[in-house]
């Protein structure tokens, strides 16, 4: 194999380093499942630090996202069709709540993110996971969006719908969707030692 020196090059060559230096741009969605807490484990250990081998350690950019589902304040009963509006005090509450927990949320996953020595970016985008997801991926012009898997059954999926199946048929960029394994305990613990999945 022939080797060049000097700067100058092919523009081949200049065309294949430029791509080599390509940033991948990777968006994990979280929420505060442990599937979620596994997929951004996954993430971490078997992307980015894999993508980060033997390379400039700035070669991926990473995403962490969160989508907080609109609060509506009209409260069913269960006992019957009879529904009630909750005070705008309470409405406020609830606002306030939401946005502390994805604010703790993220703040753990940026933990791990940095006790595995990688810098990531966070965003909490307001709406449905669904949908919201897919736009900021779309907006953002992701690489790859992760999610991780509930593991609900296809019936549950049926009628509850899965966050998940629909990025995965309604996303722009390509999707990869982290199974947990069939260790749960094993999961379970990570996630708790990490204190990720604590409420």
């Amino acid at each position: 194999m022939e080797t060049m020196e000097g700067s100058g090059g092919s523009s081949e060559q200049r065309s294949l380093d430029l791509e080599e230096k390509k940033i991948l741009k990777v968006m994990v969605a979280l929420d505060e499942s442990d599937g979620s807490c596994y997929a951004l484990q996954w993430t971490l250990d078997y992307l980015i630090k894999r993508h980060r081998m033997g390379h400039v350690e700035e070669l991926t950019r990473l995403i962490l996202v969160h989508a907080q589902p609109p609060i509506y304040p009209f409260v069913y009963y269960a006992a019957g069709p009879v529904g009630v509006y909750a005070t705008p005090t309470v409405s406020e509450a609830m606002v306030k709540a939401q946005n502390e927990n994805a604010k703790a949320l993220l703040s753990r996953a940026l933990s791990i993110c940095k006790e595995n020595m990688v810098k990531a970016e966070t965003i909490i985008v307001k709406g449905d996971p669904k949908e919201t997801i897919c736009q900021t991926a779309e907006d953002l012009h992701v690489d790859l969006l992760i999610m991780g898997s509930r593991g609900l059954s296809s019936l549950k999926r049926a009628f509850l719908g899965s966050v998940s199946d629909y990025c995965a048929h309604h996303a722009h960029c390509p999707i990869l969707i982290v199974k947990p394994p069939k260790e749960t305990k094993k999961q379970e613990q990570a996630c708790k030692h990490s204190g990720f999945s604590e409420q």
